[in-house]
């Protein structure tokens, strides 16, 4: 059971795939935070956001985590757009579950 609240019917090939990566990450917290962010978010996304998006994807769980949640900054060359509309959605979510 992946979590997934979406399915990838009706996205293009790009979009499916990187719906499949955010929700197998590895790290289950990975996964739920990116995986809500694609459900919620990845048709939406410009071409150049999807760019940055598979950018982000690259990067490792034990790298990234720190980054979602505040314990460490976001390195200046990896401080994109779309990392920051990941954590505003984190935020948010966050928020709501409270």
């Amino acid at each position: 059971m992946t979590g997934t609240t979406r399915t990838s019917e009706g996205l293009d090939v790009r979009r499916r795939k990187l719906l499949f990566r955010s929700w197998h990450r590895g790290m289950r917290e990975m996964d739920l935070i990116l995986g809500s962010f694609a459900d919620a978010e990845i048709e939406g996304l410009s071409a150049d956001e999807l760019d940055q998006y598979e950018r982000l994807l690259e990067i490792n769980d034990t790298e990234m985590l720190p980054w979602i949640t505040g314990q460490n900054p976001v390195p200046a060359g990896l401080d994109l757009p779309i990392l920051h509309r990941v954590l505003e959605w984190r935020s948010k979510v966050a928020s709501l579950a409270v």
